[in-house]
């Protein structure tokens, strides 16, 4: 246990915390495709005697719904056709950890099976990410990655944001927080439990600061491989909701609340390595008159050439693209440069520090598909050669000539749907399971009528 970050659990000591009454409760999760936490509460001497080496059943729509938790037509083999029946949530026992902002409460982190076939269920967020990261092994890479996380802290409960319809919210703060250690001082009782708490629940945290809007923070999570890190990152986004409702306060982590509020980031750090993690793959060699190897090179030709393709895993709903806006911190141009945070892509760091910045994602991202999607087109630099173009200086946001995101949810439907690389990256069943979803959250923005069209068309209209 000495080895071990705090709060990481082996199943024997899981069991005596568990005999000497220190644990009660066993919480078996798994992520679904928008991003959220599901699963059961387990007695724990139930789970740690039965649940061990089986997990726990859960039914097959669950990983083809909605926000709204419907049951949606179109996904391939998962309907009303097809009974609906289970999967199973297979602990992987090297997830399990002490949460201390629930009461004598212990939490694993599970894979999903198809259990009659004995196999992954190759849609699942968790299963997506595993296999990018199995793709990196083959070439003899090792993925290293971490998270900027933003949101927001109301100071409505979410209780109160529900019954008021969600509009005239109370941000935290009155103006700009951005670095404000005294602003950032009046919400410290809060954060000061986030950073703490989630440390020890082994999601290190190496700082907190006030960010560009009233009410709006950061939290950066410290890097790690990227299985490990995007665990982290559900985790830290389940963990920050509950703490926050302790304090009957709210924290949201939507891309863009308010369209007069600054968007919220989930910046994606990522970085090679060879296998023993102990050689970076992206420092250039000594001697060499280059500022980045070959392998970061490609990597970020990657990145350059395919995010668009691959951003309905970056930018998963409709709210997601209100984010990206000239000179509003969030990228909008396809386009890599050296600590240029108007770019895309933001190299930073020397040495074995150094590392590509995704600045794409936003907080609503789904952290397994987002580092999925940073993979696989970084991969696909590497396996095409393809060469970044040339780095861009000065305001991003004016470049021209140049790619970028898609500017809405149906534009990223068109982009995902023509590519090769998303089939050939994820597989067609993948491909298939995901446009769907995109179609269904599409299809229900185009039939809701918005406050903006009644304040708008209502009296003038």
């Amino acid at each position: 246990m000495t080895d071990r970050p705090p709060g990481i659990l082996t199943v024997e000591h899981l069991r005596q915390l568990v005999a000497a009454g220190e644990v009660d409760t066993v919480v078996n999760a798994f992520c679904d495709m928008q991003g959220r936490l599901l699963g059961k509460r387990f007695r724990a001497d139930f789970f740690v005697e039965h649940g061990q080496e089986h997990g726990s059943h859960f039914c097959t729509y669950l990983l083809a719904t909605d926000m709204e938790m419907s049951t949606p037509a179109g996904f391939p083999g998962i309907g009303w056709e097809s009974g609906y029946g289970d999967w199973l949530a297979r602990p992987d026992w090297s997830s399990l950890r002490l949460v201390p902002w629930l009461e004598k409460t212990a939490l694993v982190l599970s894979d999903i099976v198809d259990e009659a076939a004995q196999a992954p269920v190759s849609v699942s967020p968790r299963a997506i990410l595993r296999r990018q990261v199995a793709r990196a092994d083959a070439l003899g890479l090792r993925v290293q990655m971490a998270a900027e996380l933003e949101y927001y802290l109301l100071q409505d409960s979410y209780e109160q944001a529900h019954v008021g319809n969600y509009v005239n919210l109370k941000p935290s703060g009155w103006y700009n927080e951005d670095y404000h250690l005294f602003q950032s001082a009046k919400t410290e009782a809060l954060h000061r439990q986030l950073r703490n708490q989630m440390t020890l629940a082994g999601i290190p945290v190496d700082c907190s600061k006030g960010e560009a809007a009233p009410g709006q923070h950061e939290m950066n999570l410290r890097h790690t491989d990227a299985l490990e890190a995007a665990d982290r990152h559900v985790l830290f986004k389940h963990g920050a909701k509950v703490i926050a409702h302790q304090h009957d306060q709210a924290i949201t982590f939507m891309a863009k609340p308010d369209h007069t509020w600054t968007g919220s980031s989930s910046h994606i750090h990522v970085s090679l390595w060879d296998r023993t993690g102990e050689q970076s793959l992206f420092a250039a060699s000594a001697g060499s008159d280059e500022a980045m190897s070959r392998t970061m090179r490609r990597f970020l030709g990657g990145l350059v050439a395919y995010t668009r393709d691959l951003a309905l895993f970056v930018a998963p709903n409709v709210n997601s693209y209100k984010r990206y806006a000239a000179g509003s911190w969030a990228p909008v141009n396809l386009v890599w440069g050296r600590d240029n945070r108007t770019c895309g892509f933001r190299v930073v760091g020397t040495g074995s520090s150094l590392r590509i910045e995704s600045r794409f994602p936003g907080a609503d991202a789904n952290p397994y598909l987002a580092y999925a999607a940073v993979i696989a087109a970084g991969l696909a630099g590497i396996e095409q050669e393809l060469e970044p173009p040339a780095e861009y200086r000065g305001d991003a946001y004016a470049a021209t000539g140049v790619a970028r995101m898609p500017r809405a949810l149906y534009e990223a439907i068109a982009a995902w749907e023509q590519s090769a690389l998303v089939r050939a990256a994820f597989g067609d069943d993948v491909a298939a399971h995901y446009l769907n979803a995109a179609r269904v959250e599409q299809a229900s923005f185009d039939q809701a009528v918005t406050t903006w069209e009644r304040e708008r068309y209502l009296e003038r209209g």
